[in-house]
């Protein structure tokens, strides 16, 4: 009896430690939790970063109008408000993402489409339901959320976090300049742009059990996970 619970004991600390990310710190000298889902690496926080790998800042850009007309990269707190920094991380549009001079840390980088889909996949979706756009899989989004209604706003109902991802409802910056749905939804940029002026994200939300997968104006102002190299 000792000797059958001694294993399950190491089994349960093997599981712990696959589950488990080494975490990573970037340039500011912000550290983030990491989690290991299937063969992917991802960080379990949203990204704060507010310099290029090189060095070089990311606009902080406040004001409405100037974020409307940007085409280069830039970031923000939602509402202007460095309160919400430590739980939501920042927002960041497009161009940021996509900047050669690199917005993750050494040996990560944002994940592309067909990254998330992998992910996606790994969680639960068939191939055909993570190459649609809009609504995909029927749990997933259970699987990717914070459970509770710390954060996420009522219902939440059935969200599990069983991936250990830990999806909090950071809201979005419209290309036009205002902030919407803090405790409500979030958006997370890819790497991969769909056209000349969007690029594809996913969705969460708090009655949401699919992730939406949309292309959105590269103006806008969302959430960035990093997966590891």
């Amino acid at each position: 009896m000792t000797r059958t619970i001694s294993i399950l004991i190491l089994l349960l600390l093997a599981i712990v430690m696959t589950s488990c990310g080494g975490g990573v710190k970037d340039l500011d000298g912000n550290t983030y939790k990491t989690v290991k889902i299937g063969n992917q690496e991802w960080m379990a926080e949203n990204l704060k970063v507010t310099h290029y790998r090189n060095g070089d800042a990311i606009p902080n850009v406040t004001d409405a109008k100037e974020w409307s007309n940007l085409t280069t990269g830039a970031c923000c707190n939602y509402d202007n408000d460095a309160n919400n920094l430590t739980t939501y991380g920042r927002l960041y549009n497009w161009y940021a993402v996509n900047d050669s001079r690199n917005i993750a840390p050494e040996g990560w980088h944002v994940p592309s489409d067909a990254e998330w889909k992998t992910l996606e996949m790994h969680l639960g979706m068939s191939k055909s339901e993570a190459d649609d756009e809009g609504w995909r899989g029927t749990d997933v989004g259970y699987k990717l959320k914070e459970s509770g209604t710390t954060h996420w706003s009522s219902p939440n109902t059935d969200a599990t976090n069983e991936s250990g991802f830990s999806a909090l409802p950071g809201g979005y910056r419209y290309h036009e300049g205002p902030y919407d749905r803090m405790g409500l939804y979030t958006h997370f940029w890819s790497s991969t742009e769909s056209s000349s002026s969007r690029a594809w994200s996913r969705s969460l939300g708090y009655i949401m059990t699919a992730v939406p997968r949309g292309n959105y104006s590269k103006q806008d102002g969302f959430s960035v996970r990093c997966v590891r190299d």
